[in-house]
């Protein structure tokens, strides 16, 4: 059967379905706690003057694509907790799919563009408003749009291409490439050579990148000799960095193993740490540990109690 007319069946946790309860309420709290975090983030740097720098305005983009992010995913696993139907039409799991690749590779590049931004400031402190200008920001966020939407269409043009038999259970939560792969009745060979060698190129890549720009970022904060302002060049990027070794590190640890059987339910749990509970940290981890945002918090909150 052609893939247009097929239909999935998303086997979701079915290994812990006598925990359903927990897993559903947990699901809507880590999708609350994303869409709610990420659109006070939102909120904080478009309506605080202090907030209007490089640095917020790709925390923006961030946020921006966290929501898209967990909306593309985590109602669909809620509904399928809570009623037990897991058909997803074709078309919808292309839907998906196409949405999933777009926010990953999105954000890979964001977090890219952040590394590079937080270079400029703690190791060309100078050039630093020359460098990282509005127009190369603008520049950077559209291209990290772009060239994440162009491999998400690739992505999702192979996916149409190939052929389903009959109906099809996927053993995940939502249609990840990998596991439509396994299901499909084309040989997918080339495909699954291609699909990787573009993840290298674009996951592995934008990764080392972030690497490179923190050697350097370390390099010149060790040669700092005051205390203190080690310490407050350190915690201008922690927040970066914490977001970084949790995404980044999740993702490729997860797509860049061999393929393994045995492993699938571990694979379904890793996926749901980057996909349900890194967008609701990262909100927590700005805030937390930026003094920046958490004074733009306090005074927005002051505002509105004098308000009323």
């Amino acid at each position: 059967m052609n893939g247009n007319g097929s239909e999935f069946h998303l086997l979701a946790f079915f290994v812990y379905k006598d925990s359903y309860i927990g897993l559903s309420t947990g699901v809507l709290l880590m999708y609350l706690l994303a869409v709610v975090g990420n659109m006070i983030i939102i909120f904080l740097v478009c309506m605080t003057s202090t907030l209007h720098n490089p640095m917020y305005f790709f925390l923006c983009n961030l946020a921006i694509q966290d929501i898209i992010y967990v909306s593309a995913v985590l109602p669909k696993l809620f509904v399928i907790t809570v009623t037990g139907n897991n058909s997803i039409s074709f078309p919808c799991c292309i839907a998906q799919m196409f949405l999933f690749a777009f926010c990953v590779g999105t954000e890979f590049f964001l977090l890219t563009s952040m590394a590079y931004d937080r270079y400029v400031a703690i190791c060309i402190p100078l050039h630093y408003f020359f460098i990282m200008n509005k127009r190369l920001c603008v520049i950077l966020a559209c291209l990290s749009w772009i060239f994440a939407a162009l491999n998400s269409l690739m992505h999702s043009l192979m996916m149409l291409n190939l052929s389903f038999c009959n109906v099809q259970f996927l053993n995940h939560f939502f249609c990840d490439v990998k596991t439509m792969l396994r299901v499909s009745c084309t040989n997918t060979k080339n495909t699954q050579t291609l699909i990787f060698v573009e993840g290298v190129v674009l996951g592995f890549i934008p990764f080392l990148l972030i690497l490179i720009s923190y050697v350097y970022i370390v390099s010149t904060i060790l040669k700092i000799r005051n205390m203190s302002g080690r310490q407050k060049a350190f915690s201008s990027c922690s927040s970066h960095l914490t977001v970084v070794v949790l995404f980044c590190g999740t993702f490729l640890c997860l797509n860049l193993k061999p393929d393994s059987h045995l492993t699938e339910e571990q694979d379904k749990m890793l996926s749901l740490l980057y996909i349900a509970v890194v967008p609701a940290l990262n909100p927590l981890v700005y805030s937390l540990r930026n003094k920046e945002v958490l004074k733009a918090l306090k005074k927005q909150l002051m505002r509105n109690v004098n308000h009323y």
